[in-house]
Order: C-alpha cells, then structure tokens, then sequence
C-alpha cells in the first residue's frame, strides 16, 4: 500500500505544479465590459470596457486606472488613482493619451497626421507575443475596420503590456549612524501601433514615487518613398553619397485631463527663475516666482521654466496645496502645420496649452468631434477661466537619420514627466530612521 500512496501523492503534486506553471503563464482574463468594482487599493472604479489596473510598488505604494483602446488615439488611460505608502487614495488624472502625430518631412513634399489619419488603434494596434513584452499581456476588443461602426467585426486580442520594472536606486543617504539605501520599481503599460511603415510604442510608466512618465517610441522602417540627392533635407545611408533619407519631424501632442483630488478646482502656474544680474559671495543671484495662469491660453518653453496644476482645496500633512509638475526636458520645438494660419514669427507654435475640459476637444489638430473647434488653437482662444484643466503638451523630435537606422531602426524616444510636488509632506516611503525628518532637520544627515 506504501508504494501506491506515495506515487498517488507524487502525480497530484504534479499535477498541482503544471497548474501553476499554466496559472503563472497564462495572465488572468480581463472582465467584460462595465466591469464595476473595488480594487485591491480601496478605489472603486467603474471601467467602461476592462478589469481596472491595480499594482502595487517595492515603495508601498500602488497605482490603480482603467484603460481601453480608441481607435484614434490608440490605448487611453482613465480614472488614474495613486495611493502613497501610508495615506489615502488620491485621483490624478481623468484621462490621459496622445493627442496627435504629425510627421513632417523637411523636403515640403509630405506629411503625415498619423493618429487622426489613421489611428493607433483598430487594425494597426499589434497583438504582443512574449519578446515584447516580458509581463502580463492583457487582451480588449478591438474592430477589424476603423472604430467598427462600418461593420466588419472584432476579436479580443492581448495588446497591453502591465510590467513591474526595476526603476533603480529609490534614494541613498549616508551619515554618522548608517546608509539608507532602497532600490525602486515601476508600473509600465505600453501598446504597439504599426502606421505606414513606422511602428510607434505608446508607453506610460509610473513610479513608486507618483510621477507619470509618458512616451513614444518609434521603430520600424525608414520610408523607402522618401529618399532624394539633397544633402540639405537628409542624410546618406547608402554606399558613398548615395540614398539619403529625408529627415523629418515627429511633432507629438499629448492631452491630459486633470482630476487632482477630484475633478474640477483646478490651477495652473508658471514657475520662472532668472539671474538678477546681481553677485552674491560665491554666486550669481538667482530669483523664482509663481505666476497664476487663470485663463485658456498656450505657453512656451524657456530655461529654468516649469508649469504645475495645483488643487488649492487639498492641502497635504503640512498644509501645502497638492499639485502636479510638467516637465518638458529636451524638445524640437515645432509649430503644427495646420497651426500656421493661426500666427507666424518667433511665438508661432506652443511647448504647452491649457484648456477648460470639452468632451468634443479630443484631437490637437484636424479635431473631428463636433464643431468646438479644428484644434488647440482654436480649443484656447475662448480664453474661457480655467477650473476643469486639460494639458496639452507638445514635444517634438527632429529625426535625421543615419546608417544604423537599417533596419530595423533603432529606436527613438521622446516624451514627458509628471512629477509630484507637495502631494504629500514627506516623501511616501521614508525609512524609519527618516520618519522624524520634516522641514529643517536638528542635524544635517
């Protein structure tokens, strides 16, 4: 009987251990549409079309959103909830997505307006296999023609990558008693659209810290339809002086919907420091100051020039107004092509826009829903006061390409950062020696 038992007991552990293979493999379905309920993080959330996003960080913390595909904008965020290490939950944003994709090409002859176009989602969006995406695949409906209104049908396909990547060093802070030292991870979520012969990542990564850092990610090929002989407008890529490609711009437009503890009661301000032309001891005098932004309106970008969104109703533990900064880092500045007739010069174009929310004003330019406007320009000149906050943040990349772009090109980023300022009153995680540390510290560490 011994022998029996014992090898009953050795099949039902392997049993037991191919299920969690499968279980470990396999990424648990997401629910249908409308699914209602109360994340792991305590947000109730009440997603349109899938399971809401719920991680929690190697800080303590944890984001929770909804997400769907549009099949313009491709993979839309929606309902974004950070809950800090230790505090209550805390909404950030209603909605964030791209806005627009202009390609340019610096000939004249071409330009592409690749989300309002064509789209990043529907047929174009690419269903993820295990080497592009080394975390969960989470798989939504999606039409097979356009955004399915003409018919044609759909299927589910698993087009969303959820991984938890390591964001390195947290902090590090040595002093007489010890090191304080932690690493971080991060919340990834990133789609593939294949337009023309690009092929673009819509990426978002958020942070144990609360900052949202949003990209795009171009790979694929370079366009056979433009190669030309003028070494002003390209580059050459052939043998010699032959086959150059056309460099041309990817302009994109993001919009992001603010609910920064709860949607409405939103403010905008301009940070800007500039030398006074004055000398200190040791150093050139340096002065900063908030300027309110009450009014729709565009901005450009400039040196030691941040904007934040601020909700003055919430205040954090030491009684600061919670708000969110855009960080811009390096950009092509550009002026969108159907922008031109708006106005030329040296203040043509914008780094940043702010708008009152209107659901009809989904698009930077070649806006398609309703009549509230073709786009940003027209969207701001309302000059309507801001309180319900959409940012639109542009951020180009001039791409003059070179020969290690084939193929396939190596990939090119470009994009933007969230980052959190005063959402709470120390930072979410400190380590328990730190706990104390809280404005001036009796002893600098």
């Amino acid at each position: 009987m011994v022998p029996t038992v014992i090898a009953a007991a050795a099949i039902v552990a392997l049993v037991v251990a191919a299920i969690l293979v499968v279980e470990q493999a396999v990424p648990a379905a997401p629910a249908p549409r409308g699914d209602q309920s109360t994340t792991s993080s305590g947000v109730d959330l009440d997603c349109a079309e899938n399971a809401p996003i719920t991680q929690e960080l190697l800080s303590g913390s944890t984001w929770t959103m909804c997400w769907r595909v549009d099949a313009s904008r491709g993979l839309v965020l929606e309902d974004v909830h950070f809950v800090p290490a230790g505090h209550e939950p805390v909404q950030v944003l209603a909605e964030l997505s791209i806005g627009q994709l202009e390609v340019p090409y610096d000939t004249g002859l071409r330009n592409t307006e690749d989300i309002t176009t064509q789209g990043f989602g529907g047929s174009h969006m690419k269903t993820l296999t295990d080497t592009e995406c080394l975390g969960g695949r989470l798989d939504t409906y999606l039409p097979k023609i356009g955004d399915g209104s003409m018919g044609g049908g759909g299927e589910r396909r698993a087009v969303l990558c959820q991984e938890v990547v390591d964001g390195g060093i947290a902090y590090r802070s040595e002093d007489g008693s010890g090191t304080e030292v932690a690493r971080s991870t991060d919340l990834r979520l990133a789609t593939i659209s294949k337009v023309g012969w690009y092929e673009y990542v819509s990426q978002y990564t958020f942070g144990g810290d609360g900052s949202i850092r949003s990209d795009l990610g171009a790979t694929g090929d370079l366009s056979p339809e433009d190669y030309g002989d003028d070494p002003a407008h390209g580059w050459p890529v052939g043998p010699g002086d032959t086959d150059y490609a056309t460099s041309h711009s990817h302009n994109a437009v993001w919009r992001v919907h603010w609910a920064l503890g709860g949607r409405g009661g939103q403010a905008v301000e301009q940070y800007d420091a500039a030398p006074t032309g004055e000398q200190g001891p040791r150093a050139p005098l340096v002065e900063g100051g908030l300027t309110p932004i009450t009014r729709e309106g565009t901005a450009q970008a400039a040196d030691r020039r941040w904007w934040r969104v601020v909700n003055p109703d919430v205040l954090n533990e030491d009684g600061h107004e919670i708000s969110y900064q855009v960080e811009m880092g390096a950009t092509t500045p550009f002026e969108l092509t159907q922008d031109d007739h708006h106005e030329a010069g040296d203040d043509a174009g914008y780094a940043i826009a702010f708008t009152e929310s209107d659901d009809c004003q989904l698009f930077a330019t070649a806006n398609k829903e309703g009549t509230c406007g073709s786009g940003v320009l027209d969207f701001a000149q309302d000059e309507a006061e801001l309180s319900d906050v959409v940012t639109w943040v542009a951020v180009g990349f001039h791409h003059v390409a070179r020969d290690e772009d084939q193929s396939p090109m190596e990939m090119h980023w470009q994009g933007f950062t969230l980052t959190p300022r005063d959402l709470t009153a120390q930072r979410a995680d400190p380590p328990s020696a730190r706990e104390d540390v809280n404005g001036k510290p009796a002893q600098a560490p």
